[in-house]
């Protein structure tokens, strides 16, 4: 069974938003730092977003600065992406990713992944 499953993807206009959900069945959510990737079609997996373990800290790639936020509910064991002023650019498959290695900046920091949701974005 899966330790993440990721939801919320979809198709929309350029201009408009989507909420990514992220949801962990890990021993401990509260002690693992949380990222999205992204990756499209023909290109390498790109970090897009991360959030450390208590949300004192949060990183974004600059592409997403200010449309973008990243957040999580320890309660919930959730992490969860907004996405506004969404682009053509912004298509890909989103991943969720676990992890405690810091700064959580790249894929190599992650040690457990979900399976992915389409995020298509239409002119």
């Amino acid at each position: 069974q899966a330790q993440l499953v990721e939801s919320g993807g979809g198709l929309v206009q350029a201009g408009g938003s989507l909420r990514l959900s992220c949801a962990a069945s890990l021993r401990t959510f509260s002690g693992y730092h949380m990222g999205w990737f992204r990756q499209a079609p023909g290109k390498e997996r790109e970090f897009v977003a991360a959030i450390t373990w208590n949300s004192v800290d949060t990183f974004y790639v600059d592409s997403v600065k200010g449309r973008f936020t990243i957040s999580r509910d320890n309660a919930k064991n959730t992490m969860y992406l907004q996405m506004n002023s969404l682009k053509p650019e912004d298509t890909a498959v989103y991943y969720c990713a676990a992890g405690r290695a810091y700064p959580p900046t790249g894929p190599r920091d992650y040690d457990y992944w979900g399976q992915g949701t389409q995020v298509t974005v239409s002119l």
